[in-house]
This record gives structure tokens, C-alpha cells and sequence, in this order.
């Protein structure tokens, strides 16, 4: 069993020691004796922060990164992105996969909540960087009997046999949206994930387009049309969650549905901004924060997350004690790996080692009155010196390996993507 000793790294603002044994955090102390260490860190100038967790993303969507910019959300997806997403090979995604684990890694994620096409070529992805996910396969079924058929048989198959990537990687069900998957395939996937005892990921109430064409086709706002389809529970993880009043947040809250805000993607797609961040964690919501996919975020940075969610908070409310960095790093961290029900997102012995080390010797954390406040408002993903997933170290000194050459093979993907024609932005 491998063994990795951080030394003197500052943590509840104070030097200390932390063993790792395997894949979990054995020990934290102020000085620990672990002559046997396989390896050892140096953490002075340094601060200890879990891995971040980022629930909501489309890995692989990096080839579209700066792609399509500027447009109204269906007309992005109707014109750029699914035209195009239909030429995506195993290849292509397999390598926009790897370069969203390059640029997770060099900013502090160690684990994601992913829904994509082509499942297995991100797997093989995180599997090779090292990285923990749970993976779902869009699903789609445009309200046609025979496409929601295909769905049933293709997810039935996967389940059939346990994933064959390693324990770090799992999967769950993705269909993708009220206005692109009817309610009997919504149905058949809340019984399927309630038997095989898996998450749910959708994306709900994002736009006031999505809750008008609800309205005017089911006669109800999207959570209770949901409500009324019986497939809110514990296990559904839905994204986005803009257009909610008081009474959905606590049908929500009954039924132990999970939320993820995705403030970078919702403002550049001008989606909304009133994200109801303290009225749900009120309500007893666990909150989870995402990037979305780099095609509407423009990059994976959850440090940079934080603050835009925390500032968004406070900006529409017009209340400057919303939406604290506490609360938000929380939600990056701990309320992240309660979602995905990993035990990880704190830095706690018998935890997973899911760690990062913040580089302190940065302008942002000069003066460092207050460690996570400077994290949150001061910094960004550039920030993070080490990562270690799973035990493994996977960056050190700001360095992936290998990163050159997944960057470069990604944008080649990413043109060639292009030149095989289809419509264009």
C-alpha cells in the first residue's frame, strides 16, 4: 500500500501534518513519523483544501470552447452545438475528455458529475488521468416511442455488467431535458435508477423559454410537472433549477432532490441569475455548484465558480451577507461529494484523499486575513500548486504530465471536428 506524508502544509490556520495510506487520509496531527513514507511533500508556503467537486459538466464539450459564442441557448444548441455533437467519434470525445481533466486538475477538481455523449471514451479518460467520476450518457428520446426504446435497450445494457473502468469511475442515468425526453422515458429511468440504486441527472428549469413550453404543453411549471410524473427523489441530481418559486423549493426539499448551480454558463447564456442559493440550503437542499460545459462556460474553473455564484448571489438580492464564501465553499467541496454519496469533500481522517495544495506565496493571499474569503473572491484556478486523487498525486508544481500533448491532440480534434462539415456558428 503506497503512502504519501505532506509536511508542515498550513490547515485551519495552523502548520500540520497529514499520512495518507492508499487511497485515505490515515492520519492529521501537528508532527507525524512516517520514516517509510513513499512519498513526502513539502507544504510550507502552502495551504490544504479538499479535492472540488465539480456536479455539472460536459467533459468533452472543451472542443467547442470559444465555439458558437454569444447566442440565445436554443439557438446555440439547435444551430452549433447538436449539428456538430452528431459528427462526435470516440476519438474526438476521448481527447476533449482528456484535456477537461488537464484543466480540472490544474484547478483543484479531483472528481465531476459529467452527462455526454459516448460515455465510455470519457471514461477511458478519467481512468487514465486519474481523476473520480460519475459518468451518464445524455439521453434523449425527442418524444418519439421508438427513440425512447433505443434509450431503454442502450442504458439496459449498461447496467448489465459493472463498469469496467475501476471504482473511481460510476455511472448514472442522463436524460437531458423536459422539452427533449418524453415523461414515460422520464418514468422508466426514476424506476430503473430506484432499482439499480443510481443517480439521476437533468437539466430543469433553466431558461423562461423551457417553463413556458411546459405550461403550455403539460399545463404545469417544470418541478411540478416533475412532481406529478412521480419521479422526484433523493436520487435525482438536477441542474440549473432557475425557475423555482417558494412552494417548488419545498416539494424539492420533501423529496430530497439535489441542486446544482452553474452561474457562469446561466449568465453568459443570459438563462436567468435569481438562483435561490440560501432560500434552498434553507429549505434543507443540498446545493452543488458546477461549470457546465466549456462551450457555455468557457472553461472548468471552480475556483472561479465560486465567486461568480457567491457574487451573483449577493448582486440580485442586493444583500451583501448572501451567499458567503463559507456557504459557497461548502457547496464546492462537502455538499459536492454528499450528492455523488462519496466520502470525500472533507479533510477528515478516513476520508478519501481527495486533496489540493493552494500556492499561499500569490499576490491573492497577501495579507491572508482570511484563507477562504482570499480562495473565493481573490483567486483563481491558478492558484492550485499540488493535487491528489485517490491517494495518487496527479499534479505537482502546477504540472500534469503529459498536458502538452493532450492539449495539442484535443485541437486537432477539435478543427478536424469542424472541417467534417455540418452547420456552422
Amino acid at each position: 500500500m503506497s503512502s504519501i506524508l505532506i509536511r508542515s502544509v498550513e490547515w485551519q490556520g495552523r502548520p500540520t501534518d497529514l499520512f495518507i495510506e492508499g487511497n485515505t487520509i490515515a492520519r492529521i496531527a501537528e508532527t507525524i513519523d512516517a520514516p517509510g513514507a513513499d512519498t513526502v511533500i513539502d507544504g510550507r508556503g502552502k495551504a490544504l483544501i479538499p479535492g472540488l467537486i465539480n456536479a455539472h459538466t460536459h467533459a468533452a464539450m472543451t472542443l467547442f470552447r470559444g465555439y458558437g459564442d454569444d447566442m440565445p441557448l436554443m439557438q446555440w444548441l439547435e444551430q452549433a452545438i447538436w449539428p456538430n455533437e452528431a459528427k462526435l467519434t470516440h476519438e474526438d470525445v476521448y481527447w476533449g475528455a482528456k484535456l477537461a481533466c488537464v484543466e480540472m486538475l490544474r484547478s483543484g477538481t479531483t472528481t465531476f458529475f459529467d452527462m455526454y455523449h459516448k460515455l465510455d471514451a470519457t471514461a477511458e479518460a478519467v481512468q487514465e488521468m486519474g481523476l473520480r467520476a460519475v459518468l451518464c450518457e445524455a439521453c434523449f428520446d425527442h418524444f418519439r416511442p421508438e427513440e425512447a426504446e433505443r434509450s431503454r435497450r442502450h442504458i439496459t445494457r449498461r447496467y448489465a455488467t459493472p463498469p469496467p473502468y475501476g471504482p473511481r469511475v460510476r455511472y448514472a442515468l442522463g436524460p437531458h431535458a423536459i422539452y427533449t425526453v418524453s415523461g414515460e422515458l422520464l418514468q422508466w429511468s426514476a424506476d430503473f435508477a430506484r432499482d439499480h440504486d443510481t443517480l439521476i441527472h437533468l437539466h430543469l428549469a433553466e431558461t423562461t423559454v423551457e417553463t413556458e413550453q411546459c405550461l403550455a404543453r403539460f399545463g404545469q411549471t417544470p418541478v411540478r410537472y416533475l412532481h406529478s410524473l412521480g419521479i422526484l427523489s433523493p436520487r435525482l441530481v438536477i441542474a440549473h433549477g432557475l425557475y423555482v418559486d417558494e412552494e417548488e423549493i419545498r416539494i424539492l426539499a420533501d423529496h430530497g432532490v439535489k441542486v446544482v448551480h452553474n452561474p457562469a454558463s446561466n449568465m453568459k447564456l443570459a438563462s436567468g441569475y435569481r438562483f435561490h442559493f440560501d432560500e434552498m440550503r434553507a429549505a434543507g437542499i443540498t446545493v452543488g455548484l458546477g461549470t457546465d460545459g466549456c462551450s457555455s462556460s468557457n472553461n472548468l474553473d471552480m475556483v472561479e465558480a465560486m465567486k461568480l455564484a457567491s457574487l451573483l448571489g449577493k448582486s440580485w438580492r442586493g444583500d451583501p451577507e448572501a451567499v458567503t464564501c463559507d456557504a459557497i465553499f461548502h457547496t464546492a467541496t462537502a455538499a459536492g461529494a454528499d450528492i455523488l454519496g462519496l466520502r470525500a469533500g472533507r479533510i477528515a481522517e478516513g476520508y478519501l484523499a481527495d486533496l489540493c495544495l493552494i500556492d499561499l506565496r500569490q499576490p491573492a493571499f497577501a495579507p491572508n486575513h482570511n484563507f477562504i474569503s482570499n480562495l473565493v473572491y481573490a483567486a483563481n484556478g491558478s492558484c492550485v500548486d499540488t493535487v491528489i486523487c485517490d491517494g495518487r498525486v496527479l499534479m505537482c508544481d502546477k504540472h500534469v504530465p503529459g498536458e502538452e500533448e493532450i492539449m495539442e491532440r484535443a485541437s486537432r480534434a477539435a478543427y478536424d471536428l469542424m472541417r467534417r462539415g455540418g452547420k456552422q456558428a
